[in-house]
């Protein structure tokens, strides 16, 4: 199994793997930069190994699938598979993944996971022969991962962190970030993170804070104001999971404001 990115690239940049042996199965493309495809092509090579049998997707956001039009004009009839949910337009037909599609490679076996939050159609991986999970966007190596308000949800998200503990996993694969092992403190960290970000939350309009940006003046008060934009996606994320759960509610008259309940 191999993960490799284009030279100079950060670590916490988008990252694809090959997983099995002399003929990998490539897991997400990319995000469809000019310096992957000769990349890939270079190491496959490199290493002696003999092409790519096919391509699994975690989801349909660009860094994870933008690079399949390049890897098919390598490999011009290699099967591309996604479990495909709200996908108005994809980029080339895919083979259908669904929840516990079973998936063998070249001396592995990979189990199709929904894992659903961070996106409708995220998917991890489960690498039977190592109880190791590649989980794409749901957990990151050093950082963590953004609900967007179009096709996340932070409930579902955490829910989906939830069933990983009931799961025989020792080591992750992240799509962002270096390798995290052991599993279950990394998963139990991401859990707990999220509640107590919820708890500041709720700390924070019960001492007069209204509006979102007022909540992340509070909560995010020692990052760094470049970054409250990104904090912003992940209060309106809570914001709309608490208001499911009747914990906080809409001021009457002014929907962009809230107090608790």
């Amino acid at each position: 199994m191999s993960e490799f990115r284009p030279p100079g690239f950060p670590t916490t940049a988008r990252l694809t793997y090959l997983v099995g042996e002399r003929r990998p199965i490539l897991l997400d493309t990319g995000a469809g930069l000019p310096e992957y495809p000769p990349l890939l092509g270079g190491f496959l090579a490199t290493e002696g190994l003999d092409g790519v049998a096919r391509v699994v997707l975690t989801h349909r956001h660009r860094d994870h699938m933008g690079g399949v039009l390049d890897v098919r004009r390598l490999y011009p009839r290699i099967p591309v598979g996604k479990l495909v949910v709200n996908d108005p337009t994809l980029p080339v037909p895919m083979d259908p993944i669904q929840e516990g599609t079973v998936i063998r490679g070249d001396g592995v076996t990979l189990r199709a996971l929904h894992t659903p939050g961070h996106a409708s159609d995220h998917v991890s991986y489960y690498l039977e022969e190592e109880r190791a999970l590649f989980t794409g966007d749901l957990i990151l190596g050093g950082s963590t991962t953004v609900i967007p308000p179009d096709d996340g949800d932070l409930g579902v998200y955490l829910a989906s962190l939830r069933r990983l503990l009931d799961l025989d996993i020792r080591r992750i694969y992240p799509g962002h970030g270096p390798v995290l092992e052991p599993a279950r403190p990394v998963i139990e960290q991401y859990i707990a993170h999220r509640l107590d970000r919820e708890r500041q939350i709720l700390a924070a309009l019960g001492a007069g804070a209204e509006t979102v940006g007022e909540i992340v003046a509070r909560v995010y008060r020692e990052v760094a104001p470049a970054l409250h934009p990104v904090a912003r996606l992940s209060v309106q994320s809570h914001l709309v999971k608490l208001e499911r759960e009747e914990r906080v509610r809409r001021r009457p008259g002014d929907p962009d404001r809230y107090r608790t309940t």
